[in-house]
């Protein structure tokens, strides 16, 4: 499998070469040269197969002969080594829960993945050197990097977060690590913080003293990896015999991206919608036919607090750039902070389940959407643990969220962050 840049001013590279590079030459976002639909019989044979099973006959096109198929299974063996409970919340509407792993947030696969992927091209190559992870971070990103990468041979992680703007457990998750994790403490949003890491992607003054590569979900090993959802939703789904819908809250795009890649290979989905928050970017799009990126604004459901995010290039390429087609596939819609209280309440009052800000989200737009559908399945996602946002939930839910074991451990330890408002400080500190 090749992969060529968005910007089409850059030669096309290997899987493995796309992974260490993070951005094109160009700046810009790899894409695959192909998307290989899957044949029937793996569909027919889906529910007798194992999630790894599954993520390898997914993912084995797109990593291609870079890692052979043993060391492959190997590595999604140790990613995918947790549960992805899909729990019904009401007749035919459904939470995936995709909080179950080691920093209990989606991100997990993708940045275990991509981790895995790193350690293991360094242990085959002598010569490799080493690779800065440079990430931004807008609330759990940050804690599923440090996590995945922590301790990797060869790689460094530097994660940018914007001060007081994601919760307190998502900062200590981010900074306490230690060892080849460092957490930067940026003066500014997350907008500033991702504006950052592009401009040293392109500062030509790294060359030969730091080789950078990204672990947000621009890298195609964070992005991709993230179509295994899809598919082992439709594994417990598969016997209901009905059309299914994915409502998915967004911030950057890669999550319901990747899901469209895995409708693009041959997934039954019926329909996707994004949930957003006051960040309305792609809704307003949607509506309004004019892509207007602004300045990010901050809320409770802060993941999601992204003015211009960065796969939906990707989505447009998916669909050709054509906004009719691409309205016959999404549908979206964004909410107020009240509402995403709310939807909150309304989960917890009516149905017993508790829910953190952006999945919330998820299920409100999920029911704004089926409200003039019928004989369809839901499915919402639930993209972090409730416990992550205890400031922010309504009192009553806070009383009810148990609070894991690993979040009491990480809560006593000491936070360690560098703390800068400039790129010209970022500067100076990677070239130390």
């Amino acid at each position: 499998m090749q992969y060529y840049s968005l910007n089409k001013q850059a030669p096309n590279v290997s899987f493995k070469e796309a992974v260490i590079k993070g951005l094109a030459p160009d700046k810009g976002l790899y894409f695959p040269s192909e998307i290989l639909k899957l044949d029937n019989t793996f569909f027919d044979a889906i529910s007798e197969m194992s999630n790894v099973e599954i993520a390898f006959k997914v993912i084995e096109s797109y990593v291609g002969n870079d890692i052979p198929e043993q060391d492959l299974k190997e590595i999604l063996a140790d990613v995918l080594n947790f549960d992805f409970p899909l729990v019904e919340v009401k007749k035919d509407v459904f939470a995936l829960e995709l909080y179950h792993g080691p920093t209990l947030a989606f991100k997990d696969v993708g940045a275990r993945f991509m981790a895995r992927c790193l350690g293991y091209f360094n242990n085959q190559d002598a010569q490799q050197e080493g690779v800065t992870v440079l990430v931004a971070t807008s609330g759990d990103t940050g804690g599923a990097v440090a996590s995945g990468f922590y301790n990797v041979p060869g790689v460094e992680v530097v994660i940018l977060y914007p001060s007081g703007k994601v919760s307190d457990i998502q900062e200590k998750q981010l900074t306490t690590m230690g060892k080849n994790i460092t957490a930067i403490e940026v003066e500014g949003t997350f907008d500033d913080c991702q504006a950052m890491v592009k401009q040293a992607f392109l500062d030509g003054d790294f060359k030969g003293k730091r080789n950078l590569t990204s672990a947000n979900s621009i890298n195609v090993a964070r992005w991709l990896p993230q179509m295994f959802y899809y598919f082992f939703t439709y594994k417990t789904l598969k016997h209901i015999n009905k059309d299914i819908v994915f409502s998915v809250p967004s911030g950057n795009y890669g999550n319901i991206c990747a899901g469209m890649m895995a409708q693009k290979m041959g997934l039954p989905v019926k329909h996707f919608v994004t949930g957003t928050n006051a960040n309305n970017t792609v809704p307003h799009y949607l509506e309004a036919g004019d892509y207007v990126a602004k300045p990010s604004v901050a809320t409770i459901s802060n993941a999601m607090d992204v003015g211009d995010p960065s796969n939906f290039i990707r989505i447009q390429e998916i669909y050709n750039r054509d906004i009719a087609k691409l309205r016959l596939n999404l549908t979206g819609y964004s909410f107020t902070d009240n509402e995403t209280r709310a939807s909150m309440l309304a989960l917890f009052n009516e149905y017993d389940y508790i829910s953190d800000p952006h999945g919330a989200i998820g299920y409100a737009a999920l029911v704004k959407y089926l409200s003039t559908k019928k004989d369809i399945v839901g499915v919402f996602l639930e993209t972090a643990h409730p416990v992550k946002f205890l400031d922010v939930l309504p009192e009553a839910i806070k009383e009810a969220v148990i609070i894991p074991e690993s979040i009491l451990q990480i809560i006593k330890k000491e936070k360690k962050a560098e703390r800068i408002f400039e790129y010209r400080e970022l500067k100076t500190f990677l070239l130390k």
